[in-house]
């Protein structure tokens, strides 16, 4: 039998009015595995969508802790720096249709 795989639904807006998934993240035995799509033509609205993305996460973190968001966003921010300058695991990407 396959494992079971737990997906998240789709945000409201996006049931209401359409859209396109852009990226899809999940958790194998400890690792990150994603699929994404070239999204925009400027690829650095990613940092854009990565700055929004973390706000979301602080706000999930913050929820029912008392822990501030700006704590958690630096805390993030501290990561994503140190993972970006000396990563951990580059990982693989392969084109997939």
């Amino acid at each position: 039998m396959r494992p079971a795989f737990n997906a998240l639904n789709a945000p409201p807006a996006a049931l209401e009015k359409g859209g396109n998934e852009v990226l899809r993240a999940a958790v194998v035995e400890g690792a990150l595995h994603i699929s994404l799509i070239r999204a925009f033509e400027d690829p650095g609205l990613w940092g854009v969508a990565l700055a929004d993305i973390t706000r979301h996460v602080a706000r999930i973190y913050s929820t029912g802790h008392n822990i501030p968001e700006q704590r958690i966003i630096d805390h993030i921010r501290m990561a994503f720096d140190g993972e970006m300058d000396v990563p951990t695991d580059l990982g693989t990407t392969s084109a997939i249709s």
